[in-house]
């Protein structure tokens, strides 16, 4: 069994209350070669790209397709190529949607997107940062161009739609790290808890009109806006809210074209955040998500920042996987779910 390793993956694109949606199997181990780290898994977490990846579809896998872009570990291997990595080094990332995924004993990952694991943090809690972290740090400082400084930031607002998710519990903490007054959305008493937990300065409702319960808390437009949920839905109420040049962020993909004209007389920015753009596309920037992992990781060992782990499922199998997807299916979900070691 040297050569072999156990995983989670599956042959054919099932709903998740499927026997076979998911399988525990047994596969050959890779091995690092290149610019590529093996990294031994200790903990995983489960984001909604792996829900959307595993829906149902008519394809059959004649390899087993194996899922998970959210990893704590410790580096077993290093490729010929490598210079940021050595054997034993505890590292986190978020992976490569172009490449095997890391629900598996060891997994091969380019470290070039590879950050150095938060000391303060054990695996399970270090699993829960990766993907939700650089997408709030792209959306936020690339995308969004929001000043590190926090005195450039002063009396300037973001409105987080979703603010409960995995992606909107650590962006509310980055945007208050840079002084940035924080709006959050959340409609349930337990997801405006959390959000106030994690640094909100001001909850709305999403089920709500916006704009009404904005100027009761004296807030006339927003500078900044991360669409976490739901882009089309929200699309007419973001181009009536945002202020003049301000500046518009979404991860949701639409069903249907919007209407960009709603935002010309205001002259405001939108774009898209896509977090595996980077590795997808092996642009010259890949480096930087090193690099947003290692601060993210400093700013956890300064306490800056915390991680969003709110729920840990047991060991990596299919069943405890099954588990998590079913949850995250449900659109309820508070925080990071979270998987570690193998049976």
């Amino acid at each position: 069994m040297e050569n072999k390793m156990k995983a989670v993956g599956l042959y054919r694109y099932l709903p998740i209350d499927d026997p076979e949606s998911l399988l525990d199997l047994t596969i050959p181990k890779p091995q690092a070669k290149g610019r590529d780290l093996l990294v031994r898994v200790k903990a995983i977490s489960v984001n909604p790209v792996d829900t959307k990846i595993r829906a149902s579809k008519d394809q059959i896998e004649e390899k087993p397709k194996i899922l998970g872009w959210d990893v704590a570990g410790i580096v077993k291997e290093v490729g010929e190529d490598c210079t940021l990595f050595q054997a034993g080094d505890e590292v986190f990332y978020a992976g490569d949607s172009t490449r095997q995924g890391a629900n598996s004993q060891f997994h091969l990952i380019d470290e070039r997107i590879v950050g150095k694991k938060p000391d303060s943090l054990d695996f399970s809690a270090a699993a829960s940062l990766p993907l939700t972290s650089l997408t709030a740090y792209e959306a936020l400082f690339e995308h969004l161009a929001i000043s590190h400084n926090p005195s450039s930031n002063a009396n300037k607002n973001l409105l987080i739609i979703n603010g409960a998710g995995g992606v909107g519990s650590i962006a509310i903490q980055l945007a208050k790290s840079v002084g940035l007054t924080v709006i959050a959305t959340a409609s349930r008493p337990e997801t405006r808890d959390w959000v106030k937990e994690q640094g909100a300065d001001i909850v709305i409702n999403h089920h709500q009109d916006f704009s009404s319960q904005l100027k009761e808390a004296n807030i006339e437009n927003v500078g900044y806006i991360l669409c976490l949920h739901s882009t089309q839905m929200h699309w007419s109420t973001m181009a009536e809210v945002i202020a003049p040049l301000g500046k518009i962020c979404s991860i949701v993909e639409t069903d249907k074209p919007v209407d960009l004209g709603l935002l010309k007389d205001k002259s405001a920015t939108f774009s898209w955040e896509f977090m595996f753009t980077k590795s997808l596309f092996k642009t010259p920037e890949m480096i930087t998500q090193h690099e947003f992992l290692n601060k993210i990781s400093q700013m956890v060992d300064q306490n800056e920042i915390h991680a969003t782990k709110n729920h840990h499922y047991g060991t990596i199998n299919a069943e405890n996987l099954k588990k998590a997807h079913k949850q995250l299916e449900t659109d309820t979900t508070i925080g990071k779910i979270v998987l570690e070691g193998f049976d």
